[in-house]
């Protein structure tokens, strides 16, 4: 797979930045690729403190298979390309649920309602989330109904 020239430099610039420990950042480069991917409800725990499995979970959700397994190809190739070591992938063939498996960071993908059965949210809800810098997000939130969008000099 051609790493895309673009999201290569964006990573590059996450998994340098000083504010972003080892492994902090490569958690977060993941996040910055799955948030450009439109991945929704993204989370990322710190796990530290609670297992030896991993320092930090991310889950996404997927809105199909061929956006989960390109999430999760982008995050793998860009990873390696800074250093990672993947251990394993599992569930990339019915894409329902696709784990990545760096030993630092763990990656799940859901797709549908995936999410909702296995429920990982609940399970690694007792470990503190790490907030997702807003700039990461390849769209803004749109502005909710209580707020009026400036339109002036919009005609």
């Amino acid at each position: 797979m051609a790493i895309n020239e673009y999201i290569q430099n964006e990573v590059n610039k996450v998994i340098t930045n000083t504010s972003f420990e080892f492994p902090l950042n490569h958690a977060m480069a993941s996040a910055w690729i799955l948030a450009n991917f439109k991945g929704d409800n993204l989370k990322i725990f710190d796990m530290r403190k609670s297992t030896s499995l991993c320092d930090y979970a991310i889950i996404a959700t997927s809105q199909n298979a061929t956006q989960a397994r390109a999430m999760i190809d982008e995050v793998s190739g860009n990873l390696k390309n800074q250093g990672a070591n993947i251990i394993s992938y599992e569930g990339y063939e019915s894409a329902d649920w696709i784990l990545l498996d760096t030993g630092d960071v763990m990656v799940h993908v859901f797709n549908g309602p995936a999410r909702d059965v296995y429920d990982l949210d609940m399970i690694y809800g007792r470990n503190p989330q790490v907030k997702i810098p807003e700039e990461f997000y390849f769209a803004k939130p749109t502005a909710t109904s209580s707020e009026k969008p400036d339109l002036k000099g919009f005609f």
